[in-house]
């Protein structure tokens, strides 16, 4: 079984989205003084490659530890979106050429190449998002995810495509995703478990594909 890991670590010099608080990991515990090591993590629930729920753009929707286990796990498709340039839309036009493999997927992971410049200032920059006839493809489908290897669905300081999918929707969206490029053409199985916190509006996932 191949397995790729699509999940940035977490760690203190990691980018978080602006004007967030980046992670802190303190020692507790030492094996010199307690025998055994322990670490304080103190960090916002959308760090690093997180999950998106419903609850995180509107009160009273579904909140991550209220969906089911089997809405982190399903077949995965990626989309390869590397051709697009700063500022240009993820369209029907990327989806297109992977026929009905669109439908027969739980997850679009969308491949935009942003991964590479994770840790740099460009990391932060005009990343291409998905246009409205994209998205009401995902909206009239049924699927149990989307995520994307950029720090957001919508432009900084925007949330215009998160509410459009989580106003009505059971879905999650993952962001922060990396090496999409590494699992090819075809379907592949794929799980995002996030921590199963109360009410939760988003958690860090380890995002996973594998190939049987």
């Amino acid at each position: 079984m191949k397995v790729i890991d699509l999940t940035h670590v977490i760690e203190s010099t990691m980018p978080v989205y602006p004007g967030t608080e980046p992670p802190t990991l303190v020692t507790a515990n030492t094996w010199e003084q307690d025998g055994f090591k322990e670490t304080r993590i103190s960090m916002h629930s959308h760090t690093g490659t997180h999950m998106d729920p419903p609850a995180h753009i509107f009160r009273g929707r579904t909140t991550l530890d209220a969906f089911p286990p089997e809405q982190f796990i399903g077949k995965a498709l990626v989309i390869d979106c590397t051709a697009l340039q700063e500022g240009e839309a993820i369209t029907m036009e990327q989806l297109l050429p992977y026929g009905e493999k669109v439908k027969e997927a739980d997850f679009l992971l969308f491949h935009l190449g942003w991964d590479s410049r994770w840790g740099t200032e460009a990391y932060f920059g005009d990343f291409p998002c998905i246009d409205d006839a994209a998205l009401n493809l995902i909206l009239a489908g049924d699927y149990k995810g989307i995520g994307f290897d950029v720090i957001s669905l919508d432009p900084i300081d925007d949330l215009t495509r998160h509410r459009k999918l989580f106003r009505e929707k059971d879905i999650v969206n993952i962001e922060n995703l990396c090496n999409l490029g590494l699992c090819g053409s075809e379907l592949f199985w794929f799980s995002c478990f996030p921590l199963k916190i109360a009410d939760c509006d988003g958690s860090p996932v380890r995002a996973v594909a594998w190939f049987e």
